[in-house]
């Protein structure tokens, strides 16, 4: 099993990754249609609007949120 480097989602079936690529570091949800993995911007917006969809945040503690789990994950540390 493996964690996306961009979000953090375990992938556990092929349908997971990006593309269906096991070669891929990132899951489906963190790729642009073409394959290619989401810039920050792309991400932290992402992520802002399903924590306001699933946890009802207001849209600036879900992007504080987004942005504290997103400073964790390999795909984004500094």
């Amino acid at each position: 099993m493996k964690n996306c480097i961009a979000c953090g989602m375990p992938m556990n079936e092929v349908s997971d990754f990006a593309q269906g690529d096991e070669s891929k570091d990132y899951c489906k949800y963190c790729a642009r249609p073409d394959g290619t993995m989401q810039s920050y911007e792309e991400k932290l917006h992402g992520m802002t609007h399903f924590i306001i969809r699933t946890q009802g945040f207001d849209p600036e503690a879900a992007q504080n949120t987004a942005r504290a789990l997103m400073a964790d994950l390999p795909a984004w540390k500094a």
